[in-house]
This record gives structure tokens, C-alpha cells and sequence, in this order.
């Protein structure tokens, strides 16, 4: 059985580590059923273990050390002996980077300034100095500056890493279903999100481009940015500049939100506008107070396609945030084969919009042509594990975690 190092910030009740790495130790609910792991985890490295609990379900103290001990998996106290298990060489199959939570600075920006580029330093100069590129799964975003986004990037591929990197809002269940088929001649698209613009943006912003980069010609990258809030977001639909129509087809598709328009419950509006270098338009618009779930849609030549993508623990039971599971079961798809279950272009992409985004914000709100993203890819082909379903099934419901 293949070893995996979990790398994380910290590992509390329904963190990423916790929502993750202990699915990776007890099985992945999925509304199929439990699936049972192919992998070990073989060892981790904890950067803070945060002990005093707290109001809320994000503010409690660890569980990484009670958990480890329970699955018999050791803690080390640096990255460098988690993956080489306390020897001298690399001893580990794969890595999983989880830098998300954490008593971390914020920027002026309002960027949360996760160690992920240290952890992806500490990781591959292991693999450089053992002469062997494992896989790397990095959680969410890739870096919080361009910088270290593309250097994170190119490290993994100096080192023959295999990467995947993002967030769960991909492999999360969407109603009505929709798919593009590669080559759907998309050319604008809006994507629904709400919560904070350092930590829910990035996650909108994937639910958008996992969808418009199965465009025609594919991704070829994003040349302009621009942020607006508050009574500038409304004018500029009123300019045109996003479709009103678009955004109200994603909401319809959103089960649980109050009666009324979007601007009677959203009081203060965010809008990242994305200029893709081929022509389409992008947006994700952010609507605090009116909804708690993602929606996407899209014009297709003269039809708009929408759907809800819907992340288990919002606008509903928290079960075992199951969408977690669908992501896990394909980053273990590509610690068994070497190969990522889809292009890591995409995480640097929303990884550097989100950037920009919050560049402009910080600067006035102007806009950002942003050259270094031509970032060029094409969509995978098809996924093994994801959910079909319109919402979460089976042992998704069950109590988590399993006895």
C-alpha cells in the first residue's frame, strides 16, 4: 500500500486536515457507500495545535494528536522527517499539502498568508535531494502573490512532481446536473458565491472555471481583472458589463435562499469581473445575506445553462462534508497512478485571479491587466469519482466520523 505524508497547518473538528486526511484513515463516504481507503497514511507534520476551545465549530482545539494515535500514524516535528519517516532519504509515495486554518497573519489585502509556499519548499527539496518526484495534492489556492504561485508550479514540475491542486466546489453536486462537453461554445458565464473574498472568492472562483475552461479552444488565460463592491456592482450589470440575466438563472437553481431579489438581502455586493484573453466573460458575484450556496450558468450560443453546486454543510445537514470525500478519492486516484485527475493550470489560474482581484480592490477598485496569467490548458476528458445526484445520498448521510 502506498505511504502518504499529511502536511497541514492544523488539524481541528472540520478543518481541512480533519475533513481530508481523516477520511484518507477511516473511508470516504460517498452516496454509494463507504469506500474504503487504497492508501496509508503514513505520517504528519502539524504546524500549530491549537488548545483552547472556542464558540464555534472553528475555533476548537486539536484532534490531530488523539487522532493519529487512534490510527498509529506518527507525528514528526519537521516536513523534511515526515517524509523521509525520520531517515535521511524520501520514504513517503505521496504528499498531501493541506495549509488551510491556522493562526496565520492577514496582509492588507485581506489575504490570509498560509505557509503553503514553505511547506512546497520544505517538500520538494526532499524529492530534489532524493532524486525521486512523488505526487502533491496542495489544498485550495497554490500562494496568496503570483510569485510564489508560479514558482510552487514550476518547482513541482523541476522536481517531477505530479500536482493537483484546488478546492472541493468541483467535485460537489449540482442541480440541475450540467457538464459542458469539450468545445461548448460558452461566452459568458457568472458564478454565485458568498462569505469572505480571501476565502469563499477562491472557491467561486473555481466553481466558475471548472466549467468555462471546457470552452471551445479551451483555457488560454485571463488578461484583465477587476473588483467592485457595494452600489458599483449593480451599475455595472446596469452598463452591461455582467449579465443580470445569467446571475438570476444561477439563483434560481439555489434551493434554500430567502424570497425577494438579491439586492433586498445583499446589502453590500462583491464582483470580481474576469476578461478571458479569447473574448468570454467571466464573474463571480458575491451575495452575503442572500445566499449560503454556490450556482453557476452560462450562455451557450442562445440558451443559458445554470445549475447550484451544492457543498455538503451548507444549507443543510453538515453530514461528513462529502464533497471532501469526491475530492480525496480523486487525489487518490493520482497517488495509485502518477497521473492528476485534472489540469493543476486551473488552480494557478483562479490562484492568480484571486490575487489580481484582490489587488484591485485594495487599489481602488481599477482595472488590472494582468499578462503573466495566460495561463493555456484543456479541461480533462472525464472523472472517475463524483457525484450525479442533486444532493448528498447514502453514507454521505451517515453519522460522521464512523465508529
Amino acid at each position: 500500500m502506498k505511504k502518504i505524508a499529511a502536511i497541514v497547518t492544523e488539524y481541528r473538528a472540520l478543518s481541512h486536515a480533519d475533513v481530508m486526511v481523516t477520511k484518507f484513515l477511516k473511508g470516504f463516504p460517498t452516496d454509494a457507500g463507504l469506500q474504503p481507503p487504497r492508501v496509508e497514511i503514513a505520517s504528519m507534520y502539524i504546524d500549530q495545535f491549537p488548545e483552547v476551545a472556542g464558540a464555534s465549530m472553528w475555533e476548537s482545539a486539536d484532534i490531530g494528536r488523539r487522532i493519529a494515535a487512534e490510527h498509529g500514524v506518527p507525528i514528526y516535528p519537521s516536513i523534511v522527517k515526515a517524509l523521509t519517516l525520520g531517515g535521511e532519504r524520501l520514504a513517503v509515495d505521496g504528499v498531501l499539502l493541506i495549509g488551510e486554518h491556522g493562526d496565520y497573519a492577514w496582509n492588507e489585502k485581506e489575504q490570509h498568508l498560509f505557509p503553503r509556499k514553505y511547506f512546497m519548499e520544505q517538500i520538494c527539496g526532499v524529492l530534489a535531494t532524493s532524486g525521486r518526484g512523488v505526487p502533491i495534492f496542495n489544498d485550495k489556492h497554490l500562494s496568496y502573490n503570483w510569485h510564489d504561485i508560479k514558482w510552487m508550479y514550476d518547482r513541482a514540475k523541476d522536481v517531477r512532481a505530479p500536482l493537483m491542486a484546488g478546492s472541493s466546489i468541483p467535485l460537489c453536486w449540482r442541480n440541475p446536473w450540467l457538464e459542458h462537453e469539450l468545445e461548448t461554445p460558452i461566452t459568458e458565464a457568472v458564478a454565485i458565491g458568498f462569505s469572505g473574498l480571501d476565502i469563499y472568492g477562491f472557491h467561486t472562483l473555481e466553481g466558475l472555471q471548472c466549467m468555462v475552461e471546457r470552452r471551445r479552444g479551451g483555457e488560454t488565460g485571463v488578461r484583465a481583472v477587476t473588483c467592485l463592491e457595494g452600489e458599483a456592482v449593480w451599475e455595472a450589470a446596469r452598463a452591461g458589463r455582467w449579465s443580470r440575466d445569467l446571475a438570476e438563472a444561477a439563483c434560481a437553481c439555489i434551493e434554500n435562499k430567502p424570497a425577494g431579489s438579491m439586492e433586498e438581502h445583499c446589502k453590500h455586493p462583491a464582483l470580481f469581473l474576469l476578461e478571458y484573453s479569447d473574448g468570454t466573460r467571466g464573474a463571480v458575484l458575491m451575495l452575503n445575506g442572500y445566499v449560503t450556496d454556490l450556482a453557476y450558468a452560462a450562455r451557450v450560443g442562445s440558451q443559458v445553462q445554470a445549475t447550484e453546486i451544492y457543498a455538503q454543510g451548507h444549507g443543510g445537514p453538515l453530514g461528513a462534508y462529502a464533497h471532501f470525500s469526491y475530492l480525496s478519492l480523486n487525489i487518490e486516484e493520482m497517488f495509485l497512478s502518477g497521473q492528476p485527475a485534472y489540469p493543476a493550470e486551473r488552480t494557478v489560474l483562479t490562484s492568480g485571479v484571486l490575487e489580481a482581484a484582490l489587488t484591485s480592490r485594495h487599489e481602488g477598485h481599477r482595472r488590472l491587466e494582468t499578462p503573466w496569467l495566460n495561463v493555456a490548458y484543456t479541461s480533462y476528458d472525464a472523472l472517475r469519482w463524483r457525484p450525479t445526484a442533486p444532493r448528498p445520498a447514502g453514507a454521505c448521510l451517515a453519522p460522521w466520523p464512523p465508529p
